[in-house]
């Protein structure tokens, strides 16, 4: 429902329009599943976020807040994928080892013979920069 209001400005004597809404409230819940579900989608290999908010009818803006608040509730973990290494460079067999891909290109591998304390701290300065 739209009125619409007439005022007259002081300093020409003109008459402004204003548009008032009157209405329900447009704010909407979203549940958590719902919200991963859009987040995935939205970050998929190939996806575009502007055109996977514009699908959900949420701001592209909303959906990269959604992405820093699951993070945010991640508590520290993440999700792990086990794949062989495609570049040629593996560990060698006999020294078993995790790699860990950060933003920007960043990898690092760490053999199982460092001390849990090494690699936290490894792990915590990468994670900061």
């Amino acid at each position: 429902m739209q009125t619409l209001v007439f005022a007259p400005v002081q300093e020409t004597g003109a008459v402004a329009s204003v548009e008032v809404l009157a209405g329900p409230e447009r704010r909407r819940r979203w549940s958590s599943e719902q919200k991963q579900a859009i987040v995935a989608a939205a970050f998929a290999a190939g996806a575009v976020v502007r055109d996977v908010a514009r699908q959900a009818d949420v701001t592209p803006s909303l959906i990269y807040r959604w992405r820093w608040d699951l993070r945010a509730a991640a508590n520290g973990f993440a999700r792990v994928v086990m794949a062989r290494s495609s570049d040629g460079m593996a560990a060698a067999p006999l020294m078993p080892a995790i790699e860990i891909e950060f933003a920007g290109n960043v990898r690092a591998r760490i053999a199982a013979a460092i001390s849990p304390a090494l690699a936290a701290a490894v792990v915590a300065a990468l994670a900061g920069r």
